[in-house]
């Protein structure tokens, strides 16, 4: 029997990057997964794959900054499943740019993905999670969260300090009273669509130099990271997993 048989997952941002590697590592060890995203081209195209190498899976057109889109993607998955035992909340953009650029329309759309979305998410799957008294939410935070690189980072690290605060305080609120387990993730460079968000020409330049002298980390080192989480011993809540390029500072 593989490690997640019978288990169901939510995943959001699960139309690229992380969110896909991760709905195919999971899928792939037999967790039944809700593969959400606004792009529903995509998310067809990773369901059909998923269950030709014999997984489950259902398609959640969702927009995390919408919190009815979310509601009603967590009603599907609870229609078709009848439970929620992982919630990946890993949907996440990043348009660098100086704060003197007053890019603030990409401000907003950071707040409402990275930090409300984490939110509506969380709301979502928790009175499930509380009911089965067992469940486990996984957040994407970001190197980003732990400290400022420089200019172009303002805006983004704030959203990135925010989830990783809400997630530890999460932890502490449901952890010993309803028995649900909680992680952020915070990855190092890592190569996936999130540095194409950048319209500032100064930092498109800046990330084309910075990934050409580093060895950015794959997708699927992070899918192996969740995996590794909530593949966690019941009794053991794996908080927090810093995970870094091994040539990154």
């Amino acid at each position: 029997m593989n490690a997640l048989t019978g288990q169901v997952v939510l995943i959001t941002g699960a139309s690229s990057g992380i969110g896909e590697a991760t709905a195919k590592k999971l899928a792939a060890a037999g967790a039944r997964v809700g593969l959400a995203a606004r792009r529903a081209d995509r998310l067809h195209a990773l369901h059909a794959e998923i269950e030709q190498q014999g997984g489950q899976a259902v398609v959640l057109e969702m927009d995390v900054a919408d919190k009815a889109s979310v509601d009603a993607g967590v009603r599907k998955l609870l229609d078709t499943y009848g439970r929620i035992d992982v919630a990946f909340n890993n949907a996440g953009l990043m348009p660098l740019s100086s704060v003197d650029e007053f890019k603030t329309d990409e401000w907003d759309r950071m707040v409402d993905v990275n930090i409300k979305g984490v939110l509506n998410v969380s709301a979502a799957v928790l009175p499930q999670m509380i009911e089965q008294h067992s469940g486990h939410i996984i957040n994407t935070s970001s190197v980003a969260g732990r400290k400022v690189f420089g200019q172009g980072f303002a805006v983004y690290s704030a959203t990135k300090f925010a989830v990783s605060a809400f997630t530890e305080g999460l932890r502490m609120e449901v952890g010993h009273k309803h028995n649900i387990r909680v992680t952020s993730i915070q990855p190092g460079a890592t190569a996936t669509e999130l540095t194409q968000h950048t319209t500032s020409e100064e930092y498109v330049q800046m990330i084309a130099g910075f990934s050409g002298q580093l060895q950015f980390l794959s997708p699927e080192d992070i899918a192996d990271t969740v995996l590794f989480a909530v593949s966690a011993p019941r009794n053991v809540n794996i908080a927090e997993l810093f995970v870094m390029p091994t040539n990154q500072v």
